[in-house]
Order: C-alpha cells, then structure tokens, then sequence
C-alpha cells in the first residue's frame, strides 16, 4: 500500500517536473504580460509575426513598422518549430488576429534543440498553420533567410542546401493548400546561397537594410491577404 503510494507520487513529482520543463522549454511567459494587455483593452490584433530571433529583432530595429500598422511580434530568440508549435496557442491564437505570418526553421537547421529532422520541422509548422486556420486565422507562410553557415555552430555543413530544401517544400505546400507564401530569400541571398553583403552583420541576423527588403515583401503579402489591396 505504501509503495503503491510512494509510486503515485513519484510519478506525480515526475509530471509536474515534465511540465515546468515544457514551459521553459517553449518560454511561454515571455509575452504573458504584453497578451493580458491585448485581452484586457480588448484590442484587435490584424497580424501576429511568429518566429525567432529573426522576428524579435525585427521589432527592436523598426517598432513603427509593427505599431503603425496594428501588426504583434511574437519572436523569441534562438527558437525551433517545436517551441513555437508549443506557445502557438497562447501567443498567436488567443490574440484572434486575423492573419499569422510564421517564420521557422533557421535555428532547427542549427539544431538549437537536437539534431535537425526535416520532416519534424516541416510538419511543426504545417501544425501551426492547421491550427491557425482551424480558427479562423488566415496564414502566410514565410522562407527561411538565407545562410551560408551558422557563427555558433560552425561544424554544420550543408546550409544553404538545407534552407533551399526546406523553402522548396513549405511553398510546394503552401501552393498545394492555397496559402500564400513570402519569399524572403530570393531578395537577400548571394550567389553561393548566403546573406547578401551589407544586409547583416553576422550572415544570419539582418540590419535594418535586411529588414528594409523584408517589410515591402510583407506588407504587399499581408495587404493581399486581408483584401486591402
């Protein structure tokens, strides 16, 4: 009876402490504050912008960008699909925008949390986008950035071939479920497949030159979309 006991709570210890590794895992309360804030003004959110560092310092470099026209950064640095699958309900959907732009999979190829799985990536952010338009959240899929190789994990091989695989199969997907899809790599590469010159300081993360071609691409995608053109 008591070891029965004993087990029941072990196992209980063991949930709770699979939960808390869950939530730091996907940092679910990185934008707790800024979402209550939406919800309790009861503010309508046109788009959410769900992505990593890429999307986080997309914020910080042009604030305008995102406020003037009632757009929401949810970027979180150094994030997989996985953790953006994750927080996808409370920083996307409990918002109700009207459309997400979700932008992953740079830092599943640097393989920031495991090795990297081209079907696990892919079908993470499928999952997004089924869950955004499972309520009525229209969608824009977006490429992965060019990049000739990562500074923090310089022993990976292969990047730009891995990015060009995994953009060919999320717009095949997009066009074969009709949702638009935003090339941002074409505009920014060079011709070895890396970040063109003058556009980021690491070949990773763009400056506000980078940011300059990405936001026309966007808008024109985001303004389509939402029939505002």
């Amino acid at each position: 009876m008591k070891l029965s006991l004993f087990i029941a709570i072990g196992l209980l210890i063991g949930e709770f402490s699979h939960a808390q590794s869950a939530v730091d895992f996907a940092n679910l309360t990185k934008y707790k504050d800024d979402n209550t804030a939406i919800l309790n003004a009861k503010k309508k959110v046109d788009v959410v912008f769900m992505g990593n560092s890429i999307t986080e310092g997309w914020v910080k470099s042009h604030s305008t960008f995102f406020s003037e026209n009632n757009y929401v950064g949810r970027g979180i640095s150094g994030q997989t699909s996985s953790q953006m699958l994750l927080r996808f309900q409370n920083d996307v959907v409990a918002l109700k925008p009207k459309l997400v732009i979700i932008n992953a999979g740079t830092n599943d190829i640097a393989q920031n949390s495991g090795a990297y799985d081209p079907d696990f990536t892919f079908n993470n952010i499928k999952a997004m986008a089924d869950i955004a338009r499972s309520n009525g959240i229209k969608v824009i899929i977006a490429s992965v950035l060019p990049a000739a190789a990562f500074p923090w994990r310089k022993e990976i091989t292969d990047v730009p071939q891995k990015v060009d695989t995994l953009n060919s199969r999320l717009k095949q997907y997009s066009h074969n479920s009709k949702i638009p899809f935003i090339d941002y790599n074409t505009a920014m590469r060079n011709d070895k497949g890396g970040m063109r010159e003058g556009l980021s300081g690491d070949g990773i993360h763009p400056d506000p030159a980078g940011y300059a071609i990405m936001e026309p691409i966007a808008k024109k995608a985001i303004d389509k979309a939402l029939g505002k053109n």
